[in-house]
């Protein structure tokens, strides 16, 4: 291996290990907030204690269908885990500040476009799904409404909400509520790129 390869090969290395220690103190953070043991969050997500306390401690490299049941245990979008918790609330978002994050199942790659910690009910995120790939989330109801728009910018894909499947081409744009389980898949021989508005809306505490 020449020196060039085991210098990109280091440098993802270690852009893996910061975005699964970003990862392990967001779960960590959130279930703490909400005063959850392992095992309450384990019962709730449908995910082993042993698999979360792994997280946690960011010893794995767990997929994103894995995440996704884990967010939905804490209440949180998907995009919730990956925000740097160190971040100030700047309203802007740069380029360098977003580290991408690949699924290791299907090799697809996300990046939080939203600035980090900024109070809003909107988060946007950017998705490369390669060339074949399906990635299939097997959560249903959740105790928040999350409201979902996909836009196309590169390539197709199939989006599949409970038995509903919609076939999306370049500049196509899909709204839906995560209320059941939703599958991505791209059928083609080239990579799609896709952009996912999320908006969440929390229950407003009844007035006294």
């Amino acid at each position: 291996m020449d020196n060039q390869s085991s210098m990109k090969e280091g440098a993802a290395t270690a852009v893996s290990e910061d975005i699964n220690a970003r990862i392990a103190g967001r779960v960590r953070a959130l279930r703490a907030d909400l005063g959850m043991t392992l095992d309450t969050l384990a019962a709730k997500c449908d995910v082993s204690r042993s698999m979360i306390s792994l997280v946690e401690r960011g010893e794995s490299s767990p997929t994103a269908v894995v995440l996704e049941k884990i967010a939905t245990g804490l209440g949180v979008p998907l995009a919730t885990l990956f925000e740097d918790s160190s971040a100030s609330t700047d309203p802007v978002s740069r380029r360098g500040d977003r580290t991408p994050w690949r699924d290791p199942q299907t090799g697809y790659l996300r990046r939080n476009i939203s600035p980090a910690n900024f109070p809003s009910p909107i988060q946007i995120v950017e998705v490369a799904l390669p060339a074949g790939a399906r990635v299939a989330y097997e959560t249903g109801a959740r105790d928040v409404t999350i409201h979902q728009q996909i836009w196309v910018q590169e390539g197709s894909i199939e989006v599949t909400l409970g038995s509903v499947t919609h076939c999306l081409s370049e500049d196509d744009c899909l709204a839906m509520q995560l209320n059941e389980p939703v599958a991505f898949q791209n059928r083609t021989r080239k990579p799609s790129r896709y952009i996912v508005i999320v908006a969440t809306e929390r229950s407003r505490a009844p007035r006294r």
